[in-house]
């Protein structure tokens, strides 16, 4: 359970980045931010609609996407896309990157390194880069372990 303090420094960065935009911060919306900070996967918006469920069983799924899109529009998240998986949503703002398992499709925060967040990439003129990710593919140690115990290799 989080202390009174930390429930305050969440209801406030809510309320600030919400209030920037114009909008409230309605019980949804911050059972919807709390029920994300409080998973310490990438999850989909089901997988937080149904914990948000339990405690709010009349949200209904639009509404926990509309909350969704708004915390990306207010940089409160961002949205994790993979190829063919569905979109996940990361409430770790700090710099980073992302490792996705292409066996348990499991996504994993990866530190930027200082040296790669300077990198100077060769974008065209009239281009401006508003933030960029990495994104590594391959195989988490659990999948590792589990191919190397069957003798399959990556």
């Amino acid at each position: 359970m989080k202390d009174s303090g930390s429930v305050d420094a969440v209801e406030n960065r809510l309320c600030n980045c919400l209030s920037k935009t114009g909008l409230r911060p309605t019980p949804q919306r911050q059972r919807v931010y709390t029920a994300l900070l409080e998973t310490p996967a990438h999850p989909t918006a089901e997988e937080v609609f149904m914990r948000v469920k339990q405690e709010m069983p009349d949200i209904s799924l639009a509404t926990v996407y509309n909350c969704l899109d708004t915390f990306v529009q207010c940089g409160l998240v961002r949205q994790v896309v993979h190829e063919r998986g569905a979109t996940r949503y990361c409430a770790n703002t700090e710099e980073h990157h992302h490792f996705y398992c292409d066996e348990c499709h499991g996504t994993y925060d990866i530190p930027a390194a200082p040296s790669i967040s300077r990198f100077a990439f060769q974008v065209p003129a009239g281009f401006v880069v508003r933030r960029f990710e990495i994104v590594f593919q391959g195989l988490c140690p659990k999948c590792l372990a589990k191919r190397s115990e069957s003798a399959e290799y990556p």
